[in-house]
């Protein structure tokens, strides 16, 4: 399956005989509720799961969205309808970078048929598609999640990662070179990283760029075929797109996740924070 579906590719399989589960992950970092906008209209069948509570453990010296512990992450996923055996589409407000998030949960426990809505519930909305306004409560699912299926750094790890290979940081530019910081205690960068923000995977419609658009954007970062590459953001959350946009690019190894990113990183005062333009 590939990692990113079209809103015409969703809209078929719904009316298949072997529909997707769908899960609808829309959160915002300020608010409002995902859930209000999940009860306000939805696709057809598609269950909320909630980033802050579901799709992370508990805020801490881990982060502000640190990874669930698999068997909780089981639970709420076979809760929300998930089985190993089908296909799972997931959306969120728009750009796909929330979505990620439980696109790279599921890669990451070993459950390889997975996509993220190209456009996400705008996309689905504006083309006029069905939307409906029930709470649905699947059958449970099956899945199970074993953990390990794309890799992970540590603080330790993304330091080194920065000098020996290409650290990305999918941060909005002024939150890199440390001008804002909206968020976490310390404004800046992990030394060596660049700014990679994930707003640059989308072309002028809000839709994920080709392939090959993609490819010529990480080939500029110094990203190439046998680069080790990891990512991280403020919390996990958005990072976790530019490890879909290397896939959909055709880098052939998954790209590490730093899960901890920023809010875990500025947790430890002795760790160096780098500020400005450049890597640092």
């Amino acid at each position: 399956m590939r990692p990113v579906i079209s809103t015409a590719e969703l809209a078929d399989l719904l009316d298949s005989d072997h529909p997707p589960t769908v899960l609808d992950v829309r959160w915002r970092l300020t608010g409002p509720s995902g859930r209000d906008s999940y009860e306000r209209g939805h696709v057809p069948e598609a269950v909320f799961v909630d980033v802050d509570t579901e799709l992370s453990g508990k805020p801490g010296t881990e982060g502000r969205h640190p990874l669930p512990e698999p068997a909780v992450l089981q639970r709420t996923l076979r809760a929300a309808g998930v089985s190993g055996s089908r296909p799972v589409v997931v959306y969120d407000d728009g750009d796909g970078s929330v979505a990620a998030r439980a696109w790279w949960l599921l890669r990451w426990g070993g459950h390889r048929r997975v996509a993220v809505l190209d456009g996400g519930f705008a996309a689905w909305s504006a083309e006029g598609r069905p939307v409906e306004t029930n709470i649905v409560r699947p059958e449970p699912g099956d899945v199970v999640i074993r953990p390990g299926a794309l890799p992970v750094l540590d603080a330790d790890d993304a330091a080194s990662l920065a000098r020996s290979g290409v650290l990305l940081d999918a941060r909005a530019p002024q939150r890199y070179t440390g001008e804002v910081e909206p968020v976490d205690p310390k404004a800046g960068h992990v030394p060596g990283a660049i700014n990679s923000p994930f707003t640059e995977h989308l072309d002028e419609n809000g839709r994920w760029r080709s392939a090959e658009e993609l490819a010529r954007h990480f080939a500029e970062l110094g990203v190439g075929p046998e680069t080790p590459v990891g990512v991280y953001c403020g919390s996990g959350i958005t990072a976790c797109s530019v490890v879909l946009a290397l896939e959909l690019a055709g880098h052939p190894r998954p790209a590490a996740l730093y899960a901890g990113s920023w809010s875990n990183w500025v947790a430890d005062p002795d760790r160096p924070v780098a500020t400005g333009p450049q890597p640092g």
